[in-house]
């Protein structure tokens, strides 16, 4: 690594740690000509997740675009931040993992309201009502029918 100061080639590492919960590595230098001191990033390149909406219309998949709907479906329940960061984090990660380049935004949405169902019912409700676009009152009490039966097998 160069120097951002003189430019010379020769530095050395003196702290390494992982960060952006182990995505990258922060790792502070020092020029072994000037002894300048300074911090670089390493991470790993990812490639773009593509999401495939219902009209075939493509786009990078969005992480905070993911938060900002369990927020709202989230809204005025006992949901903290943390928790829905949680699961936008963990629908991403399985996602990437399945070494997909392009996922269906249906199956984004199964993987929300797959967890969301075990942390609050309400939200569940809300966002199954969004994400599945229930056309009447008939679709959205069977959805409800659904949960109860659920809880009584549990």
């Amino acid at each position: 690594m160069r120097c951002s100061n003189c430019q010379n080639k020769n530095t050395k590492v003196l702290d390494s740690r992982p960060t952006d919960e182990g995505r990258s590595i922060r790792r502070r230098r020092e020029c072994e000509k000037c002894g300048f001191r300074f911090t670089t990033f390493e991470r790993m390149e990812e490639l773009p997740l593509i999401v495939v909406k219902k009209d075939g219309a493509r786009q990078e998949f969005s992480r905070d675009k993911l938060t900002r709907g369990l927020i709202r479906a989230c809204e005025k329940r006992p949901v903290p931040l943390e928790t829905m960061e949680s699961l936008a984090l963990d629908v991403e990660k399985e996602m990437r993992n399945s070494g997909m380049s392009e996922v269906s935004s249906h199956e984004i949405g199964e993987l929300v309201m797959e967890r969301l169902a075990k942390v609050d019912e309400v939200s569940y409700v809300r966002f199954a009502s969004v994400y599945r676009q229930f056309k009447d009152i008939t679709v959205f009490l069977d959805e409800l029918k659904d949960i109860i039966n659920t809880d009584k097998n549990k």
